[in-house]
């Protein structure tokens, strides 16, 4: 949204889930007034305004045609900005992090973003177990937060089965691979190799 609103727990937020925690933080953004710049005044009062609207709502209700908006690149480079350090701290918390599947990259980093570090790395310890020893539907089980829609737990729960389908597939491939080997030994063992 690149406008400001609450989220599910009343925190100012705007673009992908960038929390606002003061006016300062706000300021230091650079939100527009239309096509123009908007003032630190303009944004320290668009922040007190969103700041005594009621939580709970969707995002649509915090936004009134005098709204000061982020413009779409600002907030794709603080999404990336955010990710890569994200991502940075993942790396240096699970050694095998890049070795990883894709999707359940995906899913730690929903969940690092949503919780933070010490909130993914303190309050989901069995789910960090579970990933040191790529038991992808433990993972699952251990991944439901408290304030993220049902949709969103639901999504994040599904990169780390789609993990459990992968890996299956692999072995199953792998499996197949060694049956057909043996296959051919054993048939070239009996006829001898053709010429």
């Amino acid at each position: 949204m690149p406008w400001m609103y609450r989220d599910t727990v009343g925190n100012i937020t705007v673009g992908v889930g960038l929390m606002l925690p003061n006016p300062e933080a706000a300021v230091a953004l650079p939100f527009l007034a239309g096509a123009r710049p908007a003032t630190p005044q303009q944004i320290a009062a668009e922040f007190a305004r969103v700041d005594a609207m009621p939580t709970g709502r969707p995002a649509a209700f915090y936004k009134i045609p005098s709204s000061l908006e982020l413009a779409q690149q600002t907030i794709d480079a603080r999404l990336s900005v955010i990710l890569q350090q994200f991502e940075a701290t993942l790396r240096a918390r699970i050694p095998h992090y890049d070795a990883l599947p894709d999707t359940v990259k995906m899913a730690l980093l929903d969940m690092i973003y949503n919780l933070g570090p010490a909130g993914l790395f303190k309050g989901f310890p069995h789910l960090i177990i579970a990933v040191d020893n790529s038991a992808w539907a433990q993972a699952a089980a251990n991944c439901m937060r408290h304030g993220p829609s049902p949709e969103r737990n639901a999504w994040t729960r599904e990169q780390f089965l789609s993990a459990v389908v992968t890996e299956i597939k692999a072995q199953a491939e792998g499996l197949l691979t060694r049956i057909w080997l043996r296959l051919r030994l054993t048939l070239s063992g009996l006829f001898g190799r053709p010429k």
